[in-house]
């Protein structure tokens, strides 16, 4: 009789950080989204939220010299009881760096163009940014970050990597002047949340399932305030999405859908997006993102 095969590990999330940049428009708040290079291998071609893996880096930079709240106090606001500041400091640092990287905005507490323009001709040279922060004495505006949704990549056996992603939302930097890198990301987009879903629903652009649900979250907002006034007024949710299998197909669920092992609703909108096309729908049609 042969041995039973064994059981594939499961893949440990890598921790990682996004930052939602949000403006105020003519017909409402807008937010930053990027598109992915056909060359990723994770998300290619989706447009995103800037954002990306920790680096060990974020993690060596000094709060006391580059921030402008301690590590502490990072940590309290992160709302997450078994994470250390250090680490916390971290993705508040992760966010920032991977916005900057990305679309060239920079949160300092001074910002300026002529400022982001001097960190990026040091980073393309070759300095890190840590060390490109300290030439230019920038400290990073870390308190202007608000800790939005945290998203763990569910577990599936087509999974090859998984992620532990803390979502922040901020005001961009008056005249900030977002543009992709054309390396990683291929274009650039300032959208009203629910214009982006109306283009993803088209078929225009694609989404991924948190920027799916993020938009639905941020739709009703009035402008930039109300959507930070909320994201101040509760602690950021921990979604972690079920799959579920069926003759049809596959389905992710969220906290508060009746397969869910976590009973509390944790966000607005669908409890269920179905995979129908090559993509993600809500079960019960457009509508549904606005129920």
């Amino acid at each position: 009789m042969s041995a039973a095969p064994e059981a594939a590990a499961v893949v440990v999330p890598k921790p990682a950080a996004t930052l939602i940049l949000l403006r105020d428009g003519a017909a409402g708040p807008e937010l930053l989204m990027l598109k992915r290079s056909g060359l990723s291998d994770v998300l290619g071609h989706a447009f995103v939220f800037p954002g990306g893996k920790l680096d060990a880096a974020d993690l060596d930079l000094d709060p006391a010299t580059a921030l402008d709240e301690d590590a502490a106090a990072l940590a309290r606001r992160l709302g997450e009881a078994d994470t250390e500041p250090a680490l916390a400091a971290g993705l508040f640092v992760a966010a920032m760096r991977e916005a900057f990287e990305e679309s060239g905005v920079l949160l300092a507490c001074d910002p300026s163009e002529a400022i982001a323009a001097d960190v990026g001709a040091l980073v393309r040279t070759g300095s890190t940014f840590a060390d490109a922060l300290a030439e230019c004495k920038v400290r990073l505006a870390s308190s202007q970050l608000l800790p939005f949704t945290r998203w763990i990549t569910p577990v599936s056996s087509l999974q090859a990597k998984r992620f532990d992603t803390r979502f922040f939302v901020a005001r961009a930097p008056r005249d900030a002047q977002a543009r992709h890198d054309g390396h990683e990301t291929t274009e650039t987009a300032w959208m009203r949340p629910r214009d982006a879903l109306e283009r993803y629903w088209a078929g225009d652009i694609a989404l991924a399932p948190p920027q799916i649900m993020s938009l639905v979250e941020l739709a009703p907002h009035v402008d930039v305030a109300s959507a930070l006034a909320a994201a101040a007024h509760r602690a950021p949710p921990l979604i972690q999405p079920l799959i579920l299998k069926s003759g049809e197909g596959s389905m992710l669920c969220y906290p508060g859908d009746a397969e869910h092992p976590v009973t509390a609703r944790a966000m607005p909108g669908p409890l269920r997006l179905a995979m129908r096309n090559g993509r993600f729908e809500p079960v019960a049609g457009f509508d549904s993102f606005f129920e």
